[in-house]
């Protein structure tokens, strides 16, 4: 009779419960349990002994990312699967590592289990490296916010009086006040020739200047400083991107003739789905993996709800955005429509 055994592996930060069955048997599955660390003497033990056992695959479930060094490991050996974590859950007080792992082995051979998509190592960096993008663009703007809160609080009335609070002008006007300029007439004069601000609205707006206090003079000072650093980090990553994806860079020029989609929207998609989405065996799956498609619960022939998945967070936050972008773009189809067919305004 031959022989196919399945591992299940319980992932947690310090230590793996591991099980082995083989399901090719009949009757009840027979486990054999031994519990590792998480380090990478202890994944290198977990190998021997899965090797030694003849494993042919293995599923493991995590809630965190401490999966992560456990794939890579076992990456090519085994034939792996991520299970989500609700659908291994356990009936409530019977949750225990090594069944957990049991459940896991038998959940997957009954085809009970949502896995997840784990794209090839070079898809996984991509996402990395533009995840990483992604967050430091988001604190430079947490830390634009909190720059326009403090220059309100030194009462500096100047984004009132210029289309970006960071443009070339507005740069060389803080960092004049940051390095202890008081008069507002000269700070006024750093400004370029097409700002939209009149010659006596600037410098009523920066009149506070002679009173602001050293304290606040070196927070505005500290605030620029780490905005230069954030875009100079900005500026690296978009050069590690280019690098990244020179080979598929063909399939982000073509995502880019789509209205709305950018050269970083571009990047950020291929990161997530891969430069063909080969993965995906129709567009219907493709969408119900994004979570942009119906869901259905049905019981008695009644679709009791149509909510959408929650689907990969990070595709669906890309599309919006550039639906937002293409519905804006000249020549789009929205402001294509006569005028008959336009929303009526709220009155």
């Amino acid at each position: 009779m031959s022989v196919y055994r399945i591992a299940g592996i319980e992932v947690h930060k310090k230590m793996l419960a591991v099980v082995v069955a083989d399901v090719a048997g009949e009757g009840e599955y027979v486990f054999e349990r031994r519990q590792f660390g998480a380090t990478p003497g202890e994944l290198d033990k977990l190998t021997d002994w899965l090797t030694g056992l003849e494993v042919k695959e293995a599923v493991m479930e995590s809630t965190a990312q401490y999966w992560k060094p456990v794939w890579r490991k076992l990456e090519g050996k085994y034939r792996l699967h991520l299970a989500q974590a609700q659908s291994n859950r356990a009936p409530r007080g019977r949750k225990e590592d090594f069944r957990d792992a049991e459940r896991l082995v038998r959940r997957q051979v009954a085809g009970e289990l949502i896995l997840s998509f784990v794209p090839d190592p070079e898809q996984r960096l991509w996402r990395t490296v533009t995840h990483t993008k992604l967050q430091l663009t988001r604190d430079k703007v947490r830390l634009t916010n909190q720059l326009e809160a403090l220059l309100e609080d030194c009462r500096i009335k100047l984004s009132g009086f210029v289309s970006q609070l960071l443009g070339a002008s507005s740069r060389r006007m803080l960092k004049a006040l940051a390095e202890g300029e008081t008069d507002a007439a000269r700070l006024a004069a750093l400004t370029d020739a097409g700002l939209r601000a009149t010659p006596v609205q600037l410098p009523d707006a920066l009149a506070a200047a002679a009173t602001l206090d050293p304290a606040r003079r070196g927070l505005i000072r500290l605030t620029l400083q780490r905005l230069e650093l954030m875009e100079k980090q900005i500026a690296q990553l978009d050069t590690m991107i280019a690098k990244l994806l020179h080979e598929p860079s063909e399939a982000v020029l073509r995502l880019t003739e789509i209205p709305g989609v950018g050269v970083d929207s571009a990047q950020q998609i291929i990161a997530e789905v891969g430069p063909d989405a080969a993965v995906f065996p129709s567009s219907q799956q493709m969408a119900s993996w994004v979570g942009v498609c119906p869901g259905r619960q049905e019981s008695a022939a009644v679709s009791k709800s149509d909510r959408s998945p929650k689907g990969n967070r990070a595709m669906r936050r890309i599309l919006a955005q550039c639906a937002n972008a293409a519905v804006r773009a000249k020549g789009s189809a929205r402001s294509l429509l006569p005028a008959h067919c336009a929303a009526p305004r709220p009155q």
